[in-house]
């Protein structure tokens, strides 16, 4: 009889042991999927993180800084075409636009036509009523063409909403300590930057809609630093994005490289 009872309690032992050993194992798949889960990014991958969302940062400023400004484009008549002292130029951006009369004197002998606009002079700006009454503004004779105008301002406003996008991907990412973000906010970058330049290009084509529509006045038309200011923004932008594509890779090329270099020594 007690051996029996001894056979039964080392029996039951062992069926304890092995429950508790699957249930510990349980737990362990549990825990370690915990921390699958919960796996935060190294203090390296976080700083190349922040090192590209510096670069897209730059790129964000320069485009809030062309697109506020009205120096996309400058209108010159020139200088003796009206045959006094002073000579009128006009220079415009998205929003608003300036008609500004310099004194001759003040312009290079070398120069034929009036400007540049940094020059003194009076002043006379006005704000577009593309986005409020849709009316055409009138610059020396020569009338605009609001769609132009309404898509490249458009366009622009559509970059600026895919930044903002962008930068709160980054901030979750950076917060929760996860690469799942960078790739939305790679796609955001790069997009916005292609907008970017689409706006330049469609800006462009307004110009020359501008220039065509009445031959009356001589203009000389350039673009100015507002156009290289925002264009540079696209493509800092654009690279920026990319960058976030790489570091949204399970291990970037010079990590691949680096670790089968140690492996084959």
């Amino acid at each position: 009889m007690w051996s029996n009872f001894f056979v039964q309690q080392d029996e039951e032992g062992r069926i304890g042991v092995a429950g508790a050993g699957q249930g510990g194992g349980l737990g362990g798949m549990k825990v370690g999927r915990g921390q699958r889960r919960t796996h935060k990014m190294s203090d390296s991958q976080e700083g190349k993180i922040k090192l590209a969302f510096f670069v897209s940062i730059i790129g964000v400023t320069l485009t809030v800084l062309g697109m506020g400004t009205e120096f996309w484009v400058e209108l010159a008549q020139p200088k003796n075409f009206s045959g006094n002292e002073t000579c009128q130029m006009a220079h415009y951006g998205l929003w608003k636009g300036c008609i500004r009369t310099l004194w001759v004197a003040d312009i290079d002998p070398e120069r034929t036509n009036c400007g540049p606009a940094e020059l003194p002079g009076e002043s006379n700006c006005t704000y577009f009523k593309f986005f409020t009454s849709g009316e055409n503004a009138v610059i020396f004779k020569k009338t605009t063409n609001k769609n132009l105008n309404l898509a490249a301002a458009v366009l622009a406003l559509l970059s600026l909403t895919m930044m903002v996008m962008g930068s709160i991907c980054i901030a979750m990412s950076l917060s929760k300590g996860v690469h799942f973000f960078l790739k939305p906010a790679s796609f955001c970058f790069i997009l916005s930057g292609v907008l970017v330049l689409l706006s330049i290009l469609i800006f462009h084509q307004s110009v020359l809609a501008l220039l065509s529509s009445d031959h009356s006045i001589p203009l000389h038309h350039e673009l100015s630093w507002s156009v290289a200011c925002v264009g540079s923004a696209g493509a800092i932008l654009i690279f920026g994005g990319f960058l976030f594509i790489i570091l949204s890779l399970p291990f970037s090329p010079w990590q691949k490289c680096w670790t089968h270099k140690n492996s084959a020594t």
